[in-house]
């Protein structure tokens, strides 16, 4: 019975799809931002920066989860 709970469970994650648009905007967003670095040498830097800040604040926020 436990496999069949197991499976069912399974099965219904793999079917949300509810954050899928929300990674796909995201990845927009980045290859968007990759582009306009590429094209605009001035801009590269200021989205360097805001990468690393996101990337900061990422890393802080998973060290206070996994505590």
């Amino acid at each position: 019975m436990n496999k069949l709970k197991n499976l069912v469970w399974n099965l219904r994650i793999i079917k949300d799809t509810k954050g899928q648009d929300l990674i796909e905007y995201a990845l927009m967003a980045g290859f968007v931002a990759v582009a306009a670095g590429a094209i605009m040498p001035g801009v590269a830097t200021s989205i360097g920066t805001i990468f690393r800040k996101v990337s900061n604040t990422m890393s802080t926020a998973a060290s206070q989860g996994a505590s």
